[in-house]
């Protein structure tokens, strides 16, 4: 690599720049294995040691003492045994025992002398499953980048044949003239950035405390309902609208007096590029989320439409470009920020992240349910993040418990949201 390629990019740069005594700045994704044989834990070092070339940021730190800002460097002394290791005490643990675990990890810094990953080993549960827990810091990995960092250091294929899709090419992928750009950019930003919404229930100081839960639904599920509509919804537009159902419910009487807005990020990779490729390329819509709205279809109809007018308009991609000609002009990308993550512009983050189609497996355990977790933010006390996995999207819930109580109860709801638009769409079909 050259000195250009060891510098953080500015995205990069400013998620590092924020972690602070209340925000950690990693993502966790959970793994839960299959019953089984305990994991041989030095077994499983040694095969991720042996893995560890097939990824540039493995063995590497980042050193924020420098001049042009911070950049990646070698670690000095690396030891595969200060990543990969047994969370001690979780032996013979329940359901709760590991969502109380995951809890403490997400509220732990990662350790800036040394590389940003670590995976965590929990259990023996007392059904004999165990976890990995994979904290990896945001400076180093977004959502995509993240599971191609696991799957070069961690993931195994399983015994089942790859389900295969067209990659296909969306409308926002078209080239686009300088002037189509400019006429467009004053829609883009009155559609994502124009029209804040009521006072966010979720608009709260947080502490560094971190409190998780988790939902299932089945992929196939999300397609049947998107596939039932007069125009279809894609699975994103299902996943948000059971989202919704559930806030709805959980927020009570409240929630159809609330205008909330999701932020859906909008990951920018390319399925083509290079699959050891880190670091963030994000960009995002803003989403009403139809709260006062009773009828499930409708609800999810109305979503449809919003997500569907923003991807053909190019949205996410025009406001990336944006951002990045902002950064360049100093005081005024912060601004812009301000402006972009106040609680009135969006009430609570949701993303979905494409994980494993076919089935996976680590150290010879298949994993039978991935879930991801992000933390919440400064004014944004809850997050929801989404991953699918070989026919499931698991759904993580990450809140902090001073600011908001609850949250296994928000899992229920929304777990309880995807029954009811399910039975809603069968009927109606």
């Amino acid at each position: 690599m050259t000195d250009a390629d060891d510098r953080l990019s500015g995205d990069d740069a400013r998620i590092l720049a924020i972690e602070s005594t209340s925000l950690t700045g990693h993502t966790l994704k959970l793994m839960v294995l299959r019953p089984g044989a305990p994991v041989d834990l030095e077994a499983l070092r040694a095969s991720i040691s042996a893995r560890l070339d097939r990824h540039p940021r493995a063995r590497e730190r980042v050193d924020v003492d420098t001049q042009g800002g911070p950049r990646w460097i070698a670690a000095d002394h690396f030891d595969i045994g200060d990543h990969v290791r047994r969370r001690a005490g979780t032996e013979c643990a329940t359901s709760e025992d590991l969502r109380r675990t995951v809890s403490v990890l997400m509220s732990e810094h990662l350790d800036r002398s040394k590389p940003l990953w670590t995976l965590d080993l929990i259990g023996p549960l007392a059904d004999g499953s165990e976890a990995i827990a994979a904290r990896m810091h945001h400076a180093m990995v977004d959502g995509i980048a993240g599971m191609r960092f696991l799957d070069a250091l961690l993931l195994d294929p399983h015994d089942a044949q790859p389900v295969t899709a067209s990659a296909g090419r969306s409308p926002a992928d078209a080239p686009r003239s300088v002037l189509s750009e400019v006429t467009r950019l004053p829609q883009t930003i009155g559609r994502e950035l124009g029209h804040p919404g009521s006072r966010s229930p979720f608009d709260r100081p947080i502490t560094g405390a971190r409190d998780v839960a988790f939902a299932v639904v089945p992929l196939e599920g999300l397609k049947a309902i998107g596939a039932s509509r007069p125009r279809r919804a894609t699975v994103n537009d299902v996943l948000l609208a059971v989202v919704s159902g559930g806030l709805r419910s959980w927020l009570g009487d409240i929630a159809a007096h609330l205008d909330l807005r999701a932020q859906v990020p909008v990951s920018l990779h390319h399925r083509d590029e290079d699959a050891t490729s880190a670091g963030n390329r994000d960009s995002f819509m803003n989403v009403d989320l139809q709260l006062d709205v009773d009828d499930p279809l409708e609800r999810l109809d109305r979503i449809s439409a919003l997500t569907r007018t923003e991807k053909q308009a190019g949205d996410a991609a025009l406001l990336y470009d944006l951002f990045h000609a902002l950064g360049a002009v100093p005081g005024v990308d912060a601004l812009a920020h301000r402006i972009s993550d106040s609680s009135r512009e969006f009430s609570v983050a949701i993303s979905n992240v494409p994980g494993p189609r076919s089935p996976v497996a680590v150290a010879g355990r298949r994993v039978d349910r991935l879930f991801s977790s992000s933390e919440p933010g400064a004014h944004h006390a809850l997050r929801i993040a989404a991953i699918s996995h070989a026919g499931d999207i698991g759904i993580g819930f990450c809140t902090d418990p001073t600011a908001i109580t609850g949250i296994e109860t928000l899992a229920d709801s929304v777990a309880k949201a995807y029954d009811a638009l399910r039975r809603a769409a069968l009927d109606h079909s």
